[in-house]
């Protein structure tokens, strides 16, 4: 088995710019760069469906990619807020009220937290 060759950004842009501008045939511009039609109709779908973000590199992520990823830490990061927050709502509950007369502080799975029969949903 033969190592897969690999073609720099540069390089398939120019083909793609042989097919599109140059209005040379998918298998004249392919034949005449050494590529299959096949690998040439490939970059040109790639180029079309990514909106100028085609043959990024790997690894590189797309604005919209990078996005939800940036999404994602700051929900994680909120997530780990409200648990903070709410362990704090329960030791100040607990401070707050006498030794005698302490009622338990109750955290349902939504997160909500009633104090003396008050519901307060954290914001």
């Amino acid at each position: 088995m033969t190592a897969r060759k690999k073609y720099s950004k540069e390089f398939k842009l120019d083909a793609i710019a042989l097919v599109i501008e140059q209005r040379y045939s998918r298998v004249e511009a392919a034949t005449n760069l050494g590529i299959t039609a096949q690998i040439l109709g490939r970059w040109l779908k790639e180029a079309e469906d990514d909106n100028g973000h085609a043959f990024r590199g790997n690894g590189t992520l797309t604005p919209e990619q990078a996005k939800i990823l940036s999404l994602k830490g700051q929900v994680k990061r909120l997530e780990m807020e409200r648990e903070r927050l709410t362990e704090q709502a329960v030791k100040i509950h607990q401070n707050s009220r006498g030794a005698a007369a302490r009622e338990p502080l109750q955290v349902n799975s939504i997160k909500t937290v009633k104090m003396s029969g008050v519901i307060k949903r954290p914001v």
